[in-house]
């Protein structure tokens, strides 16, 4: 009787087994992704840190952006990636298995802590996401896995680089899910990917590293109609400044490798662009990252023309060959205009602040559903129908457009239809 019953569920048998060998791989894989990959964000993260304090002690610095630039530039053309395609590359290398070099590593480190040193307009998390995709990548490489399991492993690296940095665990899995073909999520990943990314999040947090979240005042907790019809207007609103954002960046860069064909000469006078125009706004607020300005606005306090200014100076910035990423120019966007608008609408500043933050941030990498749980893990529980409603009319109406080049909008954002084409 026992031989008929291990006979008639013997491929069950074999497939529970199967599974628990993935399972057992994957969390030893996620968890030397994690490590390793924590690690170097960890000393990314505490370099980016002591680059902006510096630059801010010593303003005069900024006069030294176009050699860093030169520097930057030199240092891609040493190793042989003039032609580098930064976080593209690594979409590319999910969805269709190509090799990400282990060069690209120190650049992105080098590159983009030279570009917040000397005062250009970068985030951090695209350098995270390289920097993770390029350890892990090449983790699978000398593990010898198969293409399948490589795409996994960089998908890890991703998750765990942006966690750390961040300190947002659940955000950072659901992005690199989400982000590669949006409308199809590789559910293998899950587990290696939850694993690295709290690896990494609880290493940063061991250092002392405390993960990025704000307190806002004044969200609702119960829903009412007219706080509901001022979010959808700002939904709206935010996908408008999405579009905008993404076209002024495609069209700076267009623009600046239309006129000036030597990458060397574009970067320096790409930073001479940006040290004029900081002198002629007479203020620091958009060279950097610009932490201290989101702060500001989600605690009601911003400028009108903040969110147009960012736009510019990251666009003026990354165009040139500066290295960095757009999400927290986005996040910085976002809180302003939130800020400014909310309060023409009636909401709290600071609570208009953070809606238009993450449906910007959703409107520019047609992530919805790591924005909504992005919010979460920002702001808490309270409030989550609000910004689960205004990402998802950034989402739907931000059309195809995105910071990403190489990200690929799998079905229609309005109806059930396969389209599979790339972000404009």
């Amino acid at each position: 009787m026992i031989r008929e019953f291990y006979n008639k569920y013997q491929d069950k048998f074999d497939r529970s087994e199967d599974n628990f060998l993935h399972f057992i791989a994957w969390m030893c894989a996620g968890i030397a992704i994690g490590f390793v990959v924590g690690l170097v964000g960890i000393a990314f993260h505490l370099m980016l840190e002591w680059a902006t304090e510096f630059r801010m002690e010593h303003p005069m610095l900024l006069w030294l952006l176009p050699l860093g630039g030169l520097a930057i530039v030199l240092a891609y053309r040493l190793a042989g990636m003039e032609k580098d395609r930064g976080t593209n590359f690594i979409l590319v290398a999910v969805r269709s298995n190509e090799d990400v070099t282990i060069k690209t590593a120190p650049l992105i480190f080098f590159s983009t802590v030279v570009t917040h040193l000397l005062g250009g307009s970068a985030g951090r998390e695209g350098a995270a996401l390289q920097l993770g995709g390029s350890l892990a990548s090449s983790f699978g490489r000398m593990w010898e896995l198969n293409e399948k399991e490589k795409r996994i492993m960089t998908m890890c690296g991703m998750a765990a680089g942006f966690s750390a940095l961040f300190g947002t665990p659940l955000t950072s899995v659901i992005f690199a899910m989400e982000v590669i073909t949006v409308g199809v999520m590789h559910y293998s990943a899950i587990v290696p990917c939850t694993v690295a990314a709290l690896v990494a999040s609880g290493m940063s947090q061991a250092m002392g590293i405390a993960p990025t979240a704000f307190t806002i005042a004044h969200i609702p907790e119960k829903i009412m109609m007219e706080v509901s019809c001022g979010v959808v207007i700002l939904g709206i609103a935010s996908a408008l400044v999405s579009i905008l954002f993404c076209i002024v960046m495609e069209h700076t860069s267009h623009i600046y490798r239309k006129y000036i064909q030597n990458p060397m000469l574009r970067v320096f006078l790409g930073g001479c662009i940006v040290i004029a125009l900081t002198y002629l706004v007479g203020c620091r607020d958009y060279n950097g990252a610009g932490m201290d300005i989101i702060t500001n606005a989600l605690h009601g306090d911003a400028k009108a023309e903040a969110f147009l200014l960012k736009i510019l100076f990251t666009a003026l910035t990354l165009g040139a060959g500066y290295k960095g990423g757009e999400i927290v120019p986005s996040f910085f966007i976002g809180a302003t205009f939130g800020c400014v608008a909310g309060s023409l609408l009636g909401l709290p500043a600071g609570f208009a602040a953070a809606l238009c933050m993450a449906a910007v941030f959703c409107g520019v990498t047609n992530c919805p559903l790591a924005s909504i749980v992005l919010c979460i893990e920002l702001f808490g529980f309270k409030g989550t129908g609000y910004f689960a409603l205004c990402c998802g009319i950034s989402y739907m109406l931000s059309g195809y457009y995105g910071l990403y080049s190489e990200q690929k909008i799998m079905y229609s954002k309005v109806q059930p239809e396969f389209i599979n084409k790339n972000v404009h």
